[in-house]
């Protein structure tokens, strides 16, 4: 089955197939739990190299050994730099195992969104104490900058360079890991293949986080990789307001036509005051002479990204231009939603 999917190809120090003796010796029987995603939940580990490894258990997936495997092999090819590197897998007595090499900072969210839920207003926010650590430092602007850059990047690797086309499917600051340098790596790429079919299709089971999904998954449209935009587009945001967009819309503005996109276009295009959506946490560190053509591009690049249309959104190759600066971005139509009124 090695030959068949070429395996016996990839090279040396790629991933290896692990036993599920091996997985429960490295994680200590799965006891230290440090994370659950959409394919399943994720163990700390330690290879007998002393390597620390994140170990994904997956659940609900599709498909025999052979299926898996080669599923496997496709993920195993993509290097990036803002991606997660596969170390290895499982495929034994009806477990899959995926083992990742472990990223040391965590995810985005625990730095974006520590310090809590939101009242009727902005001001006087509180520790959540569901936050695992409230100590994670505020990200300055240029890390937050090169953040979205990286994974920009990763993401267009994914949907443009790859020989495989990968669409992500749930891109939110969870999926968005930080490794040394704060350097963004994107985990769970090239899983969405493996979910039953009728998780990604079925009404009652969307693919993808409440907050964070395009127009067409609500329509049951067709999806490409601009579903992928979207989901960007709102981290985007998210990344310069330091609040879930969800969490806004829910407590702090009142109006049902209330839409965070919508809100932030009129701040940026018509008011001309992009200073008004900054995170509170670091606004006094703005500076209008270094910041602003970084955080004037970040907000306009989010506006195009979430366009209610998918034909309207850039692909992610521009997407990264467009944060570089190397291309012009022109001003677009305000962002709506669209589909709450659309039979």
């Amino acid at each position: 089955m090695a030959r068949t999917f070429g395996l016996e190809l990839l090279p040396a120090g790629g991933p290896k197939r692990f036993t599920y003796a091996e997985l429960k010796a490295a994680t200590k029987d799965f006891s230290d739990f440090i994370g659950r995603g959409g394919f399943g939940d994720v163990y700390k580990g330690e290879l007998p190299d002393h390597r620390v490894v994140a170990v994904k258990c997956l659940k609900h997936v599709t498909g025999g050994d052979a299926e898996f495997w080669a599923e496997v092999t496709i993920i195993a090819r993509m290097h990036h730099l803002n991606l997660v590197r596969l170390w290895g897998f499982c495929a034994e007595k009806g477990q899959r195992i995926l083992v990742y090499e472990h990223v040391p900072n965590g995810s985005l969210d625990k730095y974006l969104f520590q310090v809590g839920r939101i009242g009727s207003s902005r001001r006087g926010m509180e520790l959540d104490p569901d936050t695992e650590n409230p100590e994670n430092p505020v990200l300055d602007w240029s890390i937050r900058y090169r953040i979205a850059l990286g994974v920009a990047r990763a993401i267009a690797y994914l949907h443009e360079e790859c020989l495989e086309w990968v669409l992500h499917c749930d891109i939110k600051p969870e999926n968005i890991l930080l490794g040394d340098d704060f350097c963004p790596k994107i985990s769970d790429f090239g899983l969405a293949k493996l979910k039953k079919k009728e998780d990604f299709v079925s009404m009652s089971r969307i693919r993808g986080t409440r907050g964070y999904m395009a127009p067409e998954w609500i329509k049951s449209d067709q999806i490409t990789s601009k579903a992928d935009v979207y989901s960007f587009g709102m981290v985007l945001l998210e990344i310069v307001i330091g609040v879930r967009s969800f969490e806004i819309q829910g407590s702090q503005m009142n109006s049902e036509d209330w839409y965070f996109p919508n809100w932030a276009f009129d701040k940026v295009f018509k008011e001309m005051k992009v200073e008004d959506i900054l995170d509170r946490h670091i606004k006094n560190s703005y500076d209008r002479r270094l910041h602003f053509d970084m955080v004037d591009r970040m907000v306009k690049t989010a506006m195009w990204c979430l366009q209610d249309r998918p034909d309207m959104r850039p692909s992610m190759g521009k997407v990264a231009k467009m944060l570089e600066g190397t291309v012009e971005i022109t001003e677009p139509k305000k962002p709506t939603i669209f589909f709450l009124g659309d039979e």
